[in-house]
């Protein structure tokens, strides 16, 4: 009940409220202990300070005119050509992915997509569903690209290299077939010319030092993921210090910074949290262990195909983060490397069936909204469905020829 709040938004409330509402309800009925409760909300700190520091550096990115002046600076690079905007687009969707995350993608990238549109007269929705979908089929580039790749391995996180040998190739065909996919699917949208004649404004003292923020965090982002270190507290102190460097040249206070960052993901996020320790508790997470194990003993490739297209399904039941819980605790069972890794693409790319899949389409969808943009659950559905399963299949596939 909790999950078909959190997609379909009845009276319109936000995904926060039904998602604590589950929650509450769990411990109110005595199906999980308050302590239980409590501990799971404390499991996602790493999380909520990661997503407070890219919420600062996009609200802050916004108010000084980072968005503006980048959307003035896309649209002249596309010559009044839609279909160049759109791949200029997809590019700067699979560095910001790889190099600062799939949240990032979703809070940062997106206002600032959205302003090139309107700065070229365009159709923003083509656009912006690039953002939506790439944050989840560039998102396991590398170790950072994706919150959830860190909580899947945990301590038991492979080294570069290896990583890059396991997932190079199925991340290429996955962001290839997403391209394809979404180029095809939005190609009437994209006919027609777009505005190209912008005026480029110099760049404001206050957007290149958020810009400079943004660019720290991602150097940050590398060096703690080469080093194994959480990435919540460094993404919180880039972003905090970066907030508070501009505001300080500016001798403002911090409120109106303050108001416009999306506090609502966090309880957002602690709800989910609660709700998968609740599952946990049925003996549920157990039992599928055992099963995946006793079918790798017949066949570690179906058996990866099993989990790899399971999770994929489970993330949109439930969210990619906590299902990502889930699959932390069976990668890290006596369980073959091949099912972990299909666990992984599963929660990565699987996401992108529909609006609550993962974390960062559900920080999009905050971020549409912001901007007067309304994307219904039915109308992103359609469109993942013709998306996310031939990038899905390929990415697995590739994962077999190792």
């Amino acid at each position: 009940m909790a999950t078909a709040g959190v997609i379909f938004r009845p009276r319109r409330l936000p995904e926060a409220i039904w998602a604590v509402a589950g929650a509450a309800a769990l411990v109110l009925f005595g199906l999980l202990p308050w302590s239980d409760a409590r501990k799971a909300v404390g499991q996602g700190t790493d999380v909520y300070l990661f997503l407070i520091g890219m919420m600062l550096l996009a609200e802050l990115a916004r108010q000084e005119g980072l968005f503006d002046w980048l959307a003035a600076y896309a649209t002249r690079k596309a010559r009044g050509s839609a279909r160049r905007l759109f791949a200029l687009v997809y590019l700067v969707g699979i560095l910001v992915t790889v190099f600062l995350s799939n949240d990032a993608t979703a809070v940062v990238l997106t206002p600032a997509v959205y302003a090139a549109a309107r700065a070229a007269r365009a159709d923003p929705l083509p656009y912006l569903f690039i953002c939506a979908f790439i944050a989840n089929a560039a998102s396991f580039v590398l170790p950072i690209s994706n919150p959830a790749n860190l909580v899947i391995f945990g301590s038991h996180m492979p080294s570069l290299m290896h990583w890059l040998a396991a997932f190079a190739l199925p991340s290429a065909l996955s962001i290839l077939a997403t391209f394809v996919a979404l180029r095809i699917t939005q190609r009437r949208a994209l006919a027609g010319a777009i505005t190209g004649q912008i005026d480029l404004p110099p760049l404001p003292v206050g957007a290149g030092l958020a810009a400079g923020g943004i660019g720290v965090t991602a150097l940050v982002l590398l060096a703690a993921s080469a080093l194994d270190l959480p990435l919540g507290l460094p993404t919180f102190l880039a972003g905090g210090l970066s907030a508070g460097l501009v505001l300080w040249r500016r001798r403002v206070p911090p409120w109106r910074l303050l108001r416009g960052v999306s506090w609502s993901v966090l309880p957002l996020v602690a709800g989910l949290f609660v709700l998968v320790a609740g599952v946990g508790r049925t003996g549920a997470l157990e039992r599928l262990t055992l099963a995946l194990q006793a079918l790798a003993e017949r066949s570690v490739d179906q058996a990866a195909w099993v989990a790899g297209l399971l999770s994929a399904l489970a993330c949109n039941l439930a969210n990619n983060l906590p299902v990502g819980l889930v699959a932390g605790s069976i990668g890290q069972a006596d369980v073959p490397a091949p099912i972990t890794n299909a666990l992984l693409v599963g929660i990565d790319l699987g996401p992108n069936l529909s609006v609550t899949g993962s974390l960062a389409t559900i920080l999009w969808l905050v971020a549409l909204r912001r901007e007067g943009v309304h994307v219904g659950a039915w109308q992103f559905l359609r469109l993942g469905l013709i998306v996310t399963p031939p990038a899905l299949l390929l990415a697995l596939a590739a994962l077999s020829f190792r």
